[in-house]
């Protein structure tokens, strides 16, 4: 169960690789719903699937997936039903099942076994995908500051935060204030254009989060989580690929004590603790969760 941490000083540059720009894909599910991704790199090289988080959108990977096809991978960041310009389920279905079916039906459309990295929302998918659904479809599992045990208040935090301002933002200058004062830790871009991205505008001319309101009422009662705390655990259990658990160590979500209840259930698995990052790992300190991955990959699935 290899351990170690990252500071400000771990580094490791792209080699130049497949460089090229990102190529739009889409992807039909079960149900008929399109989800849309963004691919980086050669086509033909080892995939790699790239999950956000709720409330987030493909754009959340963008640097990363870059790094990933400098490193020789093809890349795809994949906008999860519901959110960014996937489409949006009319009958509101947003349950954890059916974000893990979406993923198994895109990563068979990949060529071969898929290494799977998914933060929070993404990284449930791909454990229940791997862990239960399709054993042996990934090479590789890299959960991005999401374990079985989730922090309850860290949850509501950021619950709460995702059902503020439902009405939107007059500009983009106000939705980076209602950002920065969510992620404190974080420094202030000197741009606002790149939250375009991840919002859409409304024909009021007001931002909006790119996500359909509805997948929060998919949220269950305390019994459920528990029970579906135990799923992910026999999930977890049943890994067999090279799997990664990357927490920030200023983490809402994911404890230390919820990381060593993971990597006692999954003794194989390797862990980094990405200092001064929150539950947006990937967003916070993306040079140091690159590095982590790409060195991870290396070794697991070489390109």
């Amino acid at each position: 169960m290899p351990v170690r941490g990252l500071n400000t000083m771990d580094s490791q540059p792209g080699n130049g690789k497949n460089n090229s720009a990102a190529r739009s894909l889409r992807f039909v599910v079960d149900d008929g719903l399109v989800l849309v991704g963004d691919a980086h790199g050669d086509s033909s090289a080892p995939p790699v699937l790239l999950l956000h988080g709720g409330g987030q959108t493909r754009h959340a990977w963008k640097n990363t997936a870059r790094e990933l096809a400098e490193a020789g991978y093809y890349a795809v960041a994949l906008d999860q039903r519901g959110h960014g310009d996937s489409g949006w389920c009319e009958r509101g279905d947003y349950g954890f099942q059916v974000f893990a079916d979406d993923l198994c039906r895109v990563a068979g459309q990949l060529n071969g076994a898929v290494a799977l990295i998914g933060a929070s929302l993404g990284g449930l998918a791909a454990l229940i995908c791997e862990g239960e659904l399709a054993p042996g479809q990934a090479s590789a599992v890299v959960l991005v500051d999401i374990a079985p045990r989730m922090d309850s208040d860290g949850v509501e935090r950021i619950v709460a935060f995702m059902k503020a301002r439902p009405d939107g933002f007059a500009s983009l200058e106000e939705a980076a204030d209602e950002v920065a004062g969510y992620l404190p830790h974080r420094r202030r871009p000197p741009s606002v254009d790149g939250l375009a991205r991840n919002l859409r505008r409304g024909e009021d001319g007001r931002w909006r989060r790119h996500w359909d309101p509805g997948f929060l009422s998919a949220r269950g009662t305390s019994e459920d989580r528990e029970n579906f705390h135990l799923r992910l655990m026999k999930a977890a259990a049943s890994l067999e690929v090279p799997t990664l658990l990357v927490r920030g160590g200023m983490s809402e979500i994911v404890s230390e004590e919820g990381a060593l209840e993971f990597l006692n259930v999954v003794p194989h698995a390797e862990y980094v603790d990405v200092e001064k990052a929150s539950h947006l790992v990937a967003g916070d300190r993306n040079d140091e969760f690159c590095s982590a991955v790409v060195e991870f990959l290396s070794r697991t699935v070489p390109a």
